[in-house]
């Protein structure tokens, strides 16, 4: 027993120093030298996801209820006026938006020269985040992504390393295709109304350690892991650093807060389409729409098994989102956190491990059972459907099967005039 004893005590070091060095290593997510800088962005990150976390969450998911529900009866009282318009003009029909965000700014006449409306229009989990509502406008005019280190002004690029707040908008249609992946600084908001901006067939997003970003209306597809090797990535105007090789996501938020991601349409990307990981949280999904995607997950959001009660605050909404064909698995995925998912719709028979169970406890008082979904009968159902989950490693939580959703395609109505910013 004794000479066991001395051979297990070795053994076990060694595993537990390998536990460690892979535990640092993932919690650096790509950052190959996890320098005096990225320690520090970490530590004020962490300390955002402590001040971020909402210790009454249902507070959060009812009021995003209430307000699912009064656009459904204003929704009730006009829908027979615009469909005796729509009969008129069979080509154009009026502006629709059936759901609360969208209400907030999609069918208003000036949304082109007030664009920093959308700031306000937030809800759930994420309803704090304002991007780069404090800052100036920077338009992009330069498609091309050749220097990750020293961007030249007017790209993408050089838009979202900046330190100030920047409220980034698009001079024209663009494909951009990253050499490596896309690291955003806080304080942005990537604004692609007006213009068809496509990421494709090159590097990820990467929101990482970072607080207040909104992604809004661009296309992601195709994307790929960044070169094999890895290299020098600038992810601040005064930083750049040592990144390992990206996983080739659509958009991965990272231990980050704030964080809006609506009216994206994502397909077809080497790792998952959304990744929200690792102590992220106010962070609002809504209005996407994701499709053609079978190699992993469609919307994966986890973080590592907890290490203690403080670690467990991840608070996700997912609303209005479209899980379209050619989808497989994990739509979505959801651990280790508290997570609303409401009235999304799903075009393919197939789940991700996000939805409750059959033996699943509706919500309890009658405020909250208004987030129940009803049958669907001839037509879909305008009730809302609310699955709200505090996940434990995949015990179901409280809630109902989620129907159908408020979602729309994700493109904007065409602008009166060209917002030149100001």
């Amino acid at each position: 027993m004794e000479e066991g004893f001395r051979w297990s005590t070795p053994c076990s070091l060694v595993l537990y120093s390998v536990f460690l060095l892979l535990s640092a290593t993932a919690s650096e997510a790509n950052i190959g030298d996890f320098d005096d800088y990225w320690q520090q962005r970490k530590l004020m990150a962490d300390a955002a996801a402590e001040a971020t976390y909402k210790h009454d969450p249902l507070e959060v998911t009812d009021q995003l209820n209430r307000a699912v529900h009064r656009s459904i009866e204003k929704e009730d009282t006009s829908t027979r006026r615009e469909m005796m318009e729509q009969k008129k003009s069979k080509l154009s029909g009026p502006c629709t938006a059936t759901n609360p965000i969208d209400r907030c700014w999609r069918c208003r006449q000036d949304w082109a020269t007030d664009r920093k409306r959308l700031a306000r229009c937030a809800k759930g989990f994420g309803r704090n985040t304002t991007g780069g509502l404090a800052g100036k406008f920077y338009v992009v005019t330069d498609g091309t992504d050749d220097d990750v280190v020293n961007p030249r002004p007017g790209t993408l690029r050089w838009g979202v390393i900046q330190i100030e707040p920047l409220w980034i908008t698009f001079a024209k249609t663009m494909i951009i295709t990253l050499k490596e992946e896309l690291i955003i600084r806080g304080d942005k908001t990537i604004d692609g109304r007006g213009a068809q901006v496509r990421i494709a067939n090159g590097a990820q997003l990467t929101v990482q350690f970072v607080n207040n970003v909104i992604i809004h209306n661009i296309h992601i597809n195709d994307i790929v892991s960044s070169n094999k090797n890895g290299g020098y990535v600038r992810d601040s105007a005064d930083h750049f650093g040592w990144r390992i090789v990206s996983d080739g996501d659509g958009v991965t938020v990272f231990g980050s807060t704030n964080v809006w991601l609506d009216h994206l349409s994502l397909s077809n990307c080497q790792d998952g389409l959304i990744d929200v990981i690792a102590k992220s949280t106010g962070v609002t999904i809504s209005n996407c729409h994701l499709t053609n995607h079978n190699d992993r997950h469609a919307l994966q959001l986890q973080r590592q098994a907890p290490r203690g009660p403080g670690h467990a605050v991840m608070q996700i909404t997912i609303a209005f989102n479209h899980f379209g064909r050619g989808l497989v698995q994990r739509m979505p995925r959801c651990r280790w956190g508290f997570f609303h998912v409401v009235n999304n719709e799903s075009t393919t028979t197939r789940t991700g491990s996000c939805t409750p169970s059959a033996a699943a406890r509706p919500p309890p008082s009658s405020a909250r059972a208004t987030a129940t979904s009803r049958r669907p009968t001839s037509r879909p159902s305008r009730s809302p459907s609310s699955t709200t989950r505090r996940s434990r490693s995949g015990r179901t939580g409280r809630g109902t099967r989620r129907t159908t959703s408020s979602w729309r395609a994700p493109t904007s109505p065409s602008p009166p005039a060209r917002s030149t910013g100001s």
